[in-house]
């Protein structure tokens, strides 16, 4: 994953959202190390009779990949890797942060939609408890508003960065 650029003179809210950055990386890779326990606990039970067919076992897979899905979508939006494509490669600095500028409001209209929907999704799921492993729903819904409120956060810091390029301000 690259490693994005911080000024020498970093304020303490570009140190904590690099910090919150690390810690979704870290939660990634956290992840899919679980992941791979559950999956691999069904392939080996569908076809030896050693373990016992776990129930559980497809649920906590959906559960974990749900999360996996979503905080890579985070950490692509924090890389700016994520929902970024380059359709005028020849542009100048300026015209480059402005077309930056208009993605990243793109990334913030999807964003409060996420907040928002995520919001009543997780509200649905408050009382409710998974089937099989009798996990609280809201463990897995709350994953919704937690994206789009880190897409905010992100988006917004770049936003801000891309405004001071095309405002003359930054180097």
């Amino acid at each position: 994953m690259t490693e994005v650029p911080m000024p020498s003179n970093t304020s303490l809210w570009r140190r904590v959202t690099a910090a919150y950055g690390k810690l979704l990386e870290i939660l990634l890779a956290a992840c899919v190390g679980i992941l791979v326990i559950p999956v691999t606990l069904q392939i080996i039970s569908r076809y030896t009779p050693f373990i016992p067919s776990y129930i559980w076992t497809e649920e906590m897979a959906r559960f974990l990949f749900i999360w996996t899905i979503m905080i890579g979508a985070m950490v692509g939006v924090r890389e700016a890797q994520h929902f970024e494509v380059d359709v005028w490669p020849n542009l100048s600095r300026r015209s480059e942060a402005a077309v930056r500028i208009m993605g990243r409001l793109g990334i913030l209209a999807l964003a409060l939609v996420f907040v928002l929907a995520g919001l009543e999704f997780t509200r649905f799921a408050w009382n409710r408890t998974s089937e099989l492993a009798d996990l609280p729903l809201w463990l897995i819904h709350v994953a919704w508003p937690v994206a789009g409120f880190t897409w905010i956060v992100f988006a917004g810091e770049q936003i801000v960065d891309e405004a001071r390029i095309l405002l003359g301000v930054a180097r």
